[in-house]
């Protein structure tokens, strides 16, 4: 008997059905690792049209998933068995829900007549989720399947993104369901366009500012705004900041760009928002990592708020004129708006120019931020660069350049150490044809450091850049600004050597410390056809910068020359 008539002769249960459902929806990679409550649905997928990727660990499968949604705008699916299986899923799933990614997961559990007899490897997942996704489903028939699943990706994608978790009973996988519907794809529908009263009142109110500035997060991106949001800015020409998950809305290079605001952004971009009489907000939520102290953010300003979530909208400031609905309208409308504040651009531009970062630090050691600039110079211009969560995450928002927000992955709200090397991977799935970097440091890279089998064994080829300065350098700094040098449990002095670690796994590496090294390695790097790491010795004193402190406003920031890196900062109040 041939596979086909094999396939064809083969009952349908509940997991057949299930992929069935999963090509429907468009569906073609999933992360996962199988275990007993999951088999019947791993039994399925071997004549499904799906590609499953076999991760090392569930946090991998849950971070991958996450990596593909954000760099394809797809939904990302997980998959893993009951118990530590599935809470296994739970720190990606959580990212997933505060950055607002689309993902679908799904989990094996114990037969319906054992729930609730504290089985083997039984777990309330359905509970234990609740507060990180934005749906739960225990599909408890085989007939419940249809309805849970349509609703599970309709729910992922409508509206403001996010996961989305189906609980599958061994017995459900099981069940005949040969009498089910064919699977259809849910029906996604747009947000509402904006009140045209709303759009008026911020008309005039843009009309009549004269320190103007535009905020915008990663909403732009959620909401499919981009082009919409960059015709925005070229139309009214008012100075314009991102917040971490909003860069790339604008192109790095953008004549309008101040670069990003908040604790660890420019100084141009802070203080034209302390300055602003009007803040239009597009996509954004006032995180407290953008706005510092939030009492005391952009004082003198009016706001004007853009969200296609309503409910954010007011949340943590009252916007003055509020414009829920489809953000892409709402910006098309106001592009019609004329600024006439040229006396205020000019004096945003000049404070960028005269602020700008700096790249001349002194010494032979290799300097973090010069490096990760050459690196966005050199590689492709749609590069996807993912990084993990530190001091190298600041240093990627701050010197790397990217345009689409799709080609900056990073764990914004959760700050996830371990997100970059499987999201990398996930990204790479995403898109096979462009490159993809992953920008790590030695704390981060070591959580989720199995996944080099993953890559190595799909030949995928991830370009791995690791920042090693034997420390967990953000926590180190942070102990050597505000804690008297108290330093406590920071120390990673005892480090694998990475590249023989990478080497090990049968992937190129290369390890270098000094700064005439850097072109030939990037180049290197880049030119290599599969996986490669990069392993970057840098200096334990250094630190990022500016910085706002905690619980201070944006208007006060500590600051440091790169030529005097190791030097204690000095506080300066944003001048007049």
């Amino acid at each position: 008997m041939n596979a086909a008539a094999a396939t064809a002769a083969t009952p349908c249960n509940g997991a057949r059905w299930l992929t069935r459902a999963l090509e429907a929806e468009g569906v073609e990679t999933l992360f996962g690792y199988p275990g007993g409550t999951i088999m019947p649905f791993y039994d399925a997928l071997v004549d499904s049209k799906l590609r499953h990727i076999l991760v090392r660990h569930e946090q991998g499968a849950a971070l991958a998933a996450n990596g593909y949604a954000r760099a394809s705008g797809k939904v990302g699916v997980c998959v893993a068995t009951s118990g530590p299986g599935a809470s296994n899923l739970v720190t990606g799933i959580a990212d997933a829900m505060l950055d607002s990614v689309p993902m679908v997961c799904l989990t094996g559990q114990v037969a319906t007549p054992l729930m609730g007899t504290d089985a083997f490897q039984e777990l309330d997942v359905f509970g234990l989720t609740l507060p990180i996704v934005k749906h739960s489903f225990i599909a408890r028939h085989v007939d419940d399947l249809p309805r849970i699943v349509n609703e599970a990706f309709r729910i992922a994608r409508e509206g403001r993104p996010g996961p989305v978790l189906i609980d599958l009973p061994k017995d459900v996988q099981m069940a005949d369901a040969s009498h089910l519907p064919a699977p259809v794809s849910a029906t996604v529908e747009r947000p509402a366009a904006p009140e045209e009263a709303a759009l008026a009142e911020a008309l005039a109110a843009i009309a009549g500012a004269e320190k103007p500035v535009i905020y915008g997060g990663g909403g732009i991106a959620l909401a499919d705004a981009v082009d919409a949001f960059r015709q925005f800015v070229d139309a009214t020409q008012i100075p314009t900041v991102l917040t971490l998950r909003g860069l790339g809305a604008l192109p790095g290079n953008h004549p309008h760009y101040l670069g990003m605001l908040g604790m660890h952004g420019t100084r141009a971009a802070n203080m034209a928002v302390q300055e602003s009489d009007l803040l239009i907000v597009v996509g954004a939520r006032f995180d407290d990592r953008a706005t510092g102290k939030l009492a005391e953010f952009a004082p003198f300003a009016r706001v004007i708020h853009l969200d296609a979530d309503a409910y954010e909208i007011s949340k943590l400031r009252t916007a003055d004129i509020a414009i829920p609905g489809d953000v892409a309208t709402g910006l098309r409308a106001l592009s019609a708006a004329r600024s006439t504040c040229e006396d205020w651009r000019k004096r945003c531009y000049q404070h960028r120019e005269k602020f700008g970062f700096r790249y001349d630090a002194p010494g032979t050691d290799i300097y973090a931020p010069g490096l990760l600039k050459r690196l966005s110079e050199v590689a492709p211009a749609d590069a996807i660069i993912a990084c993990d969560v530190g001091q190298h995450q600041m240093w990627v928002a701050q010197h790397c350049k990217f345009n689409h927000p799709r080609n900056h992955l990073t764990s914004g709200a959760l700050g996830t150490m371990g997100f970059g090397l499987p999201a990398a991977m996930g990204a790479q799935f995403a898109c096979p044809d462009r490159t993809v970097v992953l920008v790590s440091g030695d704390g981060s890279f070591m959580m989720n450091v199995q996944e080099l089998a993953t890559i190595a064994r799909c030949k995928l080829p991830v370009k791995i850049v690791l920042l090693d300065n034997s420390a967990l350098g953000m926590v180190r700094q942070w102990q050597e600004l505000f804690f008297a040098e108290r330093y406590s449990e920071i120390d990673l002095s005892d480090n694998p050597d990475f590249a023989a670690l990478a080497q090990v796994f049968g992937i190129p590496a290369r390890r270098i410390d000094q700064r005439n090294q850097v072109e030939d390695a990037l180049a290197e790097l880049l030119a290599q056809p599969g996986p490669a790491m990069l392993h970057v010795a840098i200096d334990i004193k250094a630190n990022v910068w500016p910085l706002v402190p905690p619980n201070h406003a944006n208007s006060t920031m500590l600051d440091a020359n790169p030529a005097k890196q190791t030097q204690e900062p000095t506080t300066h109040a944003i001048p007049a």
